[in-house]
């Protein structure tokens, strides 16, 4: 049986998608942020379960076919400012560019690098003097606490300048040392020539690279010990994938996200959706994006956090709302996040010490979970240690009972989940919203009643959606240089240049020359925006770019793994469902009521029901209030619509 293995890694829980030729099954894990590979091979150990029926790694690990991993560990720790300490060495002359930076983002400036920032004169890197004073620069880096440095000159020679650090450093600083201190050339990383960009590009990459590189390589060496035939894929947020040893840290960013929205393209055009925006719900982030026509809204200088960096980025804002968020009273309001308990202590519900008061500990309050099914009956939930966290954090500080204080955590998650939404997305008449992730389907119909949104969908697969995503990437390389001149000559010969940087890359991803596509183009910045120029094999520079000012060369190479889906699925109301179980739950203002409860599992298509009721399956619960229908569409997919 041929089949591959999704694995997407979230704060809280570590989601697990097996397709094979018999379909699409799925499983999760709790995450172990204090060693990820402890949840990744959990995660391969139930696969395991689900394909043979029993724990079988080493079989697993020699019949599939592929593994893929996504995460959105660069997510939660740029949103929860956790990382290491940054130190930047700048060019002399360029004293202002740190206040330029910090002013994209203050917060994070300062949680990444804040007074830690040195200079040191190009004009002496050769001569004797320029060790000293790169030494003197470096100890008095060090000595504020950086433990990673950053070297981002600015000017026409900055490629040299950041070469000759590079050198010295080298020299004085030799990598088999014990002391020697990390340094990221952002020169290294992008050739953008925007100062801004760079710095914050290397910043970024610098932050991420420590705690990815650990477990990847970590995730990687343990594949190998059982003789894996096929290298783990790291997803990209650029939505293609390549080897742990061919990805730079800051594409793994929102790569998680990104999965999810691959998925909301395919769900997008299976459904004949022309305007659909995303709610990802995990456990630390909820990420929000929109698929329009089509088409997933992304550009060629993405932003981090607002950010703008060098590299093309999926446009999804990571809110500090999700499942673990932490819930707090501040001024005599609710404040949501951005801190998360994650995964450990995790909710106060889970039992393993968690103190802090949460959605997933108010929903369970509320009703809303069976504590014997909750996470497809593999965990239990202690709802007094769910009542103390409640009691302490949010009902005592605001005077209100147990249960007001419980519906008015629900009525915040919705509320800032929805005017994230307003923020960042266009809402029409024609909007669907699509609510996935873990916590995504659970206050799913509220959050769209907030934001004017009338139809919601909830895919079958929507508790591992973001994993169920990225199982149709490619594995491609992507590259990027200032042409030295604006003529034929110059093209031709950088274009060689990366042609041959492709066929080496590529080979080390295992695909030989003439096995994978190639695609290049010319884009030159202008005042007015962007100039792209489509690059046919063997063309010349054109005329139209001959007067413009720095032209950059982007050339990428693809191997293809994507198999495209021509359906088109109906939803049709066809069977009232029946209901599996009744349960009393909390409504605000309405005290508590028996609502039915549907398991989806044991509906069939065209099966549909009325709210207010509650929708189950494994592993994701939803409220389904009063005025809303249900509908399973021929896919088993859940489609929501709000009823005048």
């Amino acid at each position: 049986m041929a089949f591959q293995i999704n694995i997407d890694n979230g704060g809280t829980l570590t989601d697990v998608c097996i397709m094979s030729d018999d379909g699409v099954t799925k499983t999760k894990v709790l995450t172990t942020p204090y060693d990820l590979s402890k949840c990744f091979f959990e995660g391969l150990q139930k696969a395991s379960e689900v394909v043979y029926g029993a724990t079988d790694v080493k079989r697993l690990l020699e019949e599939v076919d592929l593994i893929r991993y996504s995460t959105t560990q660069g997510t939660n720790a740029i949103c929860e400012r956790k990382g290491p300490k940054l130190g930047l060495i700048l060019a002399a002359g360029a004293e202002d560019l740190p206040a330029k930076l910090a002013a994209h983002d203050p917060e994070v400036w300062a949680a990444l690098v804040g007074d830690r920032v040195g200079f040191v004169d190009p004009a002496v890197l050769d001569n004797p003097d320029a060790e000293v004073e790169i030494v003197r620069t470096i100890n008095q880096l060090t000595a504020a606490g950086a433990n990673r440095l950053v070297i981002c000159f600015t000017g026409e020679g900055f490629l040299k300048a950041e070469e000759r650090v590079k050198q010295i450093v080298l020299r004085k600083y030799p990598r088999h040392l014990l002391g020697a201190v990390p340094v990221l050339y952002a020169s290294d990383l992008t050739v953008d020539r925007n100062p801004d960009r760079r710095a914050w590009s290397a910043l970024i990459n610098s932050f991420l690279h420590p705690s990815m590189e650990a477990f990847l390589f970590q995730a990687e060496n343990r594949l190998r010990e059982y003789r894996t035939k096929n290298p783990l894929l790291i997803f990209r947020n650029d939505g293609d994938a390549s080897r742990v040893a061919k990805t730079v840290a800051i594409k793994t960013y929102s790569s998680g996200p990104r999965g999810g929205m691959e998925g909301v393209k395919a769900f997008s055009a299976l459904y004949g959706f022309r305007d659909a925006v995303s709610i990802d719900v995990g456990g630390t982030t909820t990420d929000i994006g929109q698929c329009t026509e089509g088409k997933v809204a992304e550009i060629r200088r993405g932003h981090v956090e607002g950010i703008s960096v060098s590299f093309p980025l999926c446009e999804i804002i990571s809110a500090g709302a999700g499942g673990s968020s932490i819930f707090k009273v501040k001024d005599g309001q609710i404040v949501i996040g951005p801190e998360s308990v994650g995964a450990l202590p995790g909710p106060a519900c889970f039992g393993r010490g968690g103190k802090e008061a949460t959605i997933t500990d108010a929903s369970l309050l509320a009703g809303l979970f069976d504590p014997a099914s909750y996470f497809g009956g593999g965990m239990g939930l202690d709802a007094g240690r769910a009542e103390a966290a409640i009691r302490t954090n949010i009902a005592e500080p605001l005077g209100v009972d147990l249960d007001t204080a419980v519906t008015m955590m629900a009525d915040a998650f919705e509320a800032k989940v929805a005017a994230e939404l307003h923020r960042f997305t266009k809402i029409s008449p024609d909007t669907v919203m699509m609510a996935f992730g873990g916590a995504g389907p659970l206050l799913a119909c509220g959050v769209a009643d907030k934001a004017g949104i009338k139809r919601v969908a909830m895919p079958a697969m929507a508790a591992v959606f973001s994993a169920y995503g990225i199982g149709s990437c490619d594995v491609s390389q992507r590259y990027a240089v200032t042409l030295p001149e604006n003529t034929t000559a110059a093209l031709t010969s950088t274009r060689e240049v990366l042609m041959q940087k492709a066929a080496r890359d590529m080979f080390a991803e295992g695909f030989e020359a003439g096995s994978y596509g190639v695609a290049a183009r010319l884009v030159s910045e202008t005042a007015e925006g962007e100039v792209i120029h489509e690059l046919a094999e063997g063309e010349g520079f054109p005329a139209d770019l001959a007067k413009a000012g720095a032209v950059e060369l982007e050339l990428v190479a693809t191997k293809s793994l994507r198999h495209g889906d021509t359906r088109h699925v109906a939803v049709t109301r066809k069977t009232r469902a029946e209901a599996a179980a009744s349960r009393s739950v909390l409504a605000a203002g309405q005290g508590r009521a028996d609502l039915p409860v549907y398991r989806l599992g044991g509906m069939a298509a065209g099966d549909w029901a009325q709210g207010p009721a509650i929708l189950e399956e494994d592993y994701f619960t939803a409220l389904i209030p009063a005025g809303w229908t249900l509908t399973v569409s021929e896919a088993g997919d859940v489609i929501l619509d709000r009823e005048e």
